[in-house]
């Protein structure tokens, strides 16, 4: 058995977080992709192809990191129209039935074995895993009769989804699928159209997930996969904590990181290697701070990832955020994470109002950024990729890519009552 990962998009919804493929996006030192060729691997797979982009960021990510006994092969997808096309980039590879995944799917685990089980001997039947969804227009939608899909529907219209079932990037194809494919190549969907041949010839199956799977389109999406790796966090002290500081619950530590006194750590809480935190800081769970990040003096950080090599300066407040790697926070920085009136948090991308369903949400920011000091950033903001953001600024709208910003409120707009 084969599996082709699919890592070749734009990521145009990932930003300010997309300078790379989102599947390289780093959460305890490993991009996320990492993580699904472990999956794979413990499935008992043996050879993968990964579809990447002309420049080649994941084949450069993934050349250094341990996989033996996995043979992974590297097709490029010139220009990014569609998964069947994706898919047909690696057609000279492909020996009989075979797997495709979204390279974020690091949650696959059993169900891989699941999918491949429930394909059984059958030389032409079609596979999808699905999971319950409350947002079922926003995904491909399933009709079902038993064990057999019926139909297949790429984001129906808000109230005419036939069930509350999403596919979740997991398929297994025979490999007549790609003649399908083929007959396909003009239709951005051409992989749902091929899903939609199989399911009318009565050779479409599905395997059920038992709860929501993760899915990784808008980077305020990171939580959930947060969430899911806290849960196999453990207590682990490699690096050196003061005297005076304390580390509660599920606390990962790296090497060479030091955790200066008066600071509190709850977990769960991961923090890489060579980092110094402290002193006097507040880490509350579930906050993920990656190599080379300097903490200072009295800053508390909720439920936030902190990308490596960035630094937050003293008394400043990180909450239900996300930083890129290598930025810089200026002291008295606060990330608000709540409206007044406590309504859901909307984010605008690409021109549209997105709803988020948090409650909280701060900031997030692309790598490379620059904070000055005391600024104030709105909830659901997003900050580009290298921006320099001037002192006592307030943020309330997104700011694009290497942009240089400064505000200052100098008298009351308008009165309260």
């Amino acid at each position: 058995m084969q599996a082709i990962i699919l890592a070749a998009g734009e990521s145009s919804r990932f930003w300010p977080l997309n300078q790379k493929h989102k599947s390289l996006f780093k959460i305890m030192g490993r991009p996320l992709i990492f993580y699904l060729l472990k999956e794979l691997k413990k499935a008992g797979l043996k050879e993968v192809i990964v579809v990447q982009k002309p420049n080649r960021d994941v084949e450069r990510e993934l050349k250094n990191l341990p996989f033996s006994q996995l043979k992974i092969t590297y097709t490029i997808q010139k220009k990014p129209t569609g998964t069947g096309d994706a898919v047909l980039t690696a057609e000279d590879f492909i020996k009989d039935k075979f797997l495709v995944l979204n390279a974020e799917r690091v949650d696959c685990g059993k169900w891989v074995r699941e999918v491949i089980k429930k394909g059984g001997k059958e030389k032409k039947t079609a596979v999808l895993l699905s999971a319950p969804t409350t947002t079922p227009w926003l995904f491909g939608n399933l009709k079902i009769k038993g064990d057999k899909v019926l139909d297949v529907v790429e984001k129906p219209k808000k109230g005419k989804e036939f069930t509350n079932l999403k596919t979740v990037g997991l398929y297994l194809f025979p490999k007549e699928a790609l003649f399908f494919l083929k007959r396909f190549t003009k239709n951005p969907y051409s992989l749902i159209e091929t899903l939609k041949t199989f399911a009318k010839k009565g050779d479409l199956r599905w395997v059920k997930m038992k709860k929501e799977s993760l899915h990784l389109k808008y980077p305020w999406n990171l939580f959930d996969y947060a969430e899911h790796f806290s849960q196999a966090l453990k207590l682990k002290i490699l690096g050196k904590v003061e005297r005076g500081a304390q580390t509660k619950e599920k606390v990962f530590l790296g090497k060479n990181t030091l955790v200066k006194k008066g600071t509190l750590i709850e977990g769960p809480v991961y923090i890489g290697e060579n980092c110094q935190i402290g002193p006097n800081c507040y880490i509350r769970g579930t906050t993920f701070i990656e190599d080379n990040c300097k903490i200072g003096n009295g800053v508390e950080i909720k439920n936030s990832i902190i990308g490596a090599g960035t630094k937050i300066s003293h008394l400043s407040y990180i909450g239900d955020s996300i930083l890129g790697e290598e930025c810089n926070i200026g002291a008295g920085t606060i990330s608000a994470n709540l409206r007044f009136d406590g309504k859901e948090i909307r984010v605008l991308v690409k021109g549209e109002k997105i709803s988020t369903a948090f409650q909280k949400l701060g900031a997030i920011v692309g790598a490379g950024s620059q904070i000055g000091i005391n600024t104030s950033l709105m909830p659901g903001v997003l900050v580009g990729r290298d921006c320099w953001i001037g002192p006592h600024s307030f943020v309330s709208e997104n700011i694009k890519d290497k942009s240089i910003f400064y505000n200052k409120f100098q008298k009351i707009i308008k009165k309260r009552r």
